[in-house]
């Protein structure tokens, strides 16, 4: 039987950036390892807080040396100073998960939802909710980019031999 595999999930933002950390062990069974964020400050330049996310990553992928990694594909928003703002720090996680040789995949959001609640249409609660039941947790992990972040995890475990989800 193949030994447990260690899923990273990464909800990028410049602000604030989601990891969540499950295993999956060789029943197939799901562990919650570990959530937390990546917070920067706003007075440092983009480019400060982008080596910041970098650095914070590169130190956590050293201490919990995940097997794979799952980072959703940006949408469009309708605030473009945000959506560049994510899609630098999209970009810098992408960058350290391959200076780290950690494969990744990425679901749009449609297809995430889909996975972890049967509907791609879902909102951020009835994620939530499935999470609960699916991780077996007694409350919602905080902040919301956390519980994002567990939700790439969870994805990245029910789909980590499917092929072409980059």
């Amino acid at each position: 039987m193949p030994p447990a595999t260690r899923i990273l999930g990464i909800d990028p933002g410049v602000a604030t950036t989601g990891l969540g950390l499950v295993e999956m062990d060789e029943k197939r069974a799901l562990c919650v390892l570990d959530w937390l964020t990546i917070s920067t400050k706003p007075g440092p330049t983009l480019a400060e807080r982008l080596c910041e996310i970098r650095n914070d990553l590169k130190e956590y992928i050293m201490k919990t040396k995940p097997d794979l990694a799952v980072v959703e594909r940006l949408f469009f928003s309708k605030n473009e100073k945000t959506a560049f703002d994510v899609a630098h720090a999209r970009g810098v996680v992408l960058l350290t998960l391959s200076e780290n040789e950690i494969p990744f995949l990425e679901p749009n959001p449609m297809t995430l939802k889909s996975c972890i609640t049967g509907d791609g249409r879902a909102d951020k609660r009835q994620v939530q909710d499935m999470l609960l039941k699916i991780l077996g947790l007694k409350e919602i992990p905080r902040p919301d980019d956390a519980a994002d972040a567990l939700a790439l995890a969870v994805f990245g475990a029910l789909n980590r031999t499917t092929p072409n989800l980059r």
